[in-house]
């Protein structure tokens, strides 16, 4: 079985494809809606950057701890991004649209296109911030469900086959008694 870290191969998992795609739509969203010299937009920048290259660096761990630990701070970097669009919808007097809506509906099949990219989405950005700022939430909040389910997958692994240093340790004991027989 090939590893996922080798040759990039994280760069296929679909919530890395997301990542990339809300941080694009943060950078362009933010020229066009929230104030160049405010905090905000540098909070909003850093947070989707965060949650995109936080994946990469976790899947070049070489132990399970360090992957989850990186995969959680994506996440929690996504979740506050999330909050800063919910709070931009709410400080605007903009409507969030339910998750059953046609409108949200209509955003959240985009991610089962063949060649999902940024350009499924930018066209959002155009039509106002509350239509950009909903279709973003949908993405992010699909983006979020898929790294819970990961994370969830990662720790359950972890629980039955232990972590780097402690079956390094194993294979250290292993080769001594070996060597003592």
């Amino acid at each position: 079985m090939k590893k996922q870290t080798i040759n990039g191969g994280y760069k296929n998992l679909p919530f890395f494809k997301q990542s990339e795609i809300i941080y694009d739509f943060t950078v362009a969203f933010c020229q066009k809606y929230i104030d160049y010299k405010s905090r905000t937009k540098d909070q909003m920048e850093q947070a989707a950057r965060s949650g995109k290259q936080n994946i990469p660096e976790g899947y070049l761990q070489k132990s399970l701890e360090g992957r989850i630990k990186l995969l959680g701070v994506a996440r929690g970097s996504l979740e506050e991004l999330l909050n800063d669009y919910q709070d931009f919808l709410r400080q605007h007097g903009f409507r969030l649209w339910d998750k059953d809506s046609a409108e949200a509906k209509r955003v959240r099949s985009l991610v089962y296109n063949n060649y999902n990219s940024y350009n499924d989405y930018k066209n959002y950005i155009e039509h106002g911030g509350e239509p950009a700022a909903n279709a973003i939430i949908c993405l992010i909040n699909q983006t979020n469900r898929l790294l819970d389910q990961k994370l969830r997958w990662l720790e359950e692994k972890f629980v039955n086959e232990g972590g780097f240093r402690e079956n390094l340790f194993k294979k250290r004991m292993d080769r001594k008694q070996s060597m003592l027989k």
